[in-house]
């Protein structure tokens, strides 16, 4: 299994936490077209800085949680979904921190590993600290380097083995 990035957003929308582990994939054109789908010749489009992508992910993920929240009705709740190049896995925790893991598509569903991440390494290294603030104003975001090397560990030692 391939973890590409991971996410956590506060209830402001603003991105806390990002972790990127490797690039996600692109669509592959035809031979007329480049690697990015378009004609040979066109420009290539600009690569998204991490703050685009990021804001790219939370409105993916509430323009997604809304539309199955308006169709659903109260029980239905948005998981994940699914493309040709990734799955993005998502969770939500009673405090309205939503935590994002994009990985490969033959990946099963993160919302248990998401959960733990968020009880396990959040809880314990970012909101039991004293010295780690309880809204971040502005972006300012989690720096714990405890919370980052569990991130890492876990990460590495549950889903990339």
């Amino acid at each position: 299994m391939v973890v590409y990035s991971f996410y956590i957003f506060d209830r402001h929308a603003e991105c806390i936490y990002k972790k990127k582990w490797a690039p996600r994939p692109t669509s592959t054109g035809s031979k007329s077209q480049q690697s990015n789908g378009l004609p040979d010749g066109a420009s290539q489009p600009k690569a998204l800085s991490a703050e685009d992508d990021a804001k790219l992910i939370f409105g993916t993920i509430f323009s997604l949680r809304n539309m199955v929240s308006k169709l659903g009705g109260e029980d239905d709740r948005f998981i994940s979904y699914r493309t040709g190049h990734y799955k993005l896995h998502y969770y939500e925790t009673p405090t309205s921190l939503k935590f994002v893991m994009v990985t490969d598509t033959k990946t099963n569903n993160l919302r248990i590993v998401l959960h733990q991440i968020y009880v396990g390494l959040y809880v314990e290294f970012v909101v039991k600290n004293p010295l780690s603030p309880i809204e971040h104003p502005g972006g300012i975001g989690v720096n714990c380097q405890m919370f980052e090397l569990g991130v890492e560990q876990f990460v590495n030692a549950s889903l990339m083995s």
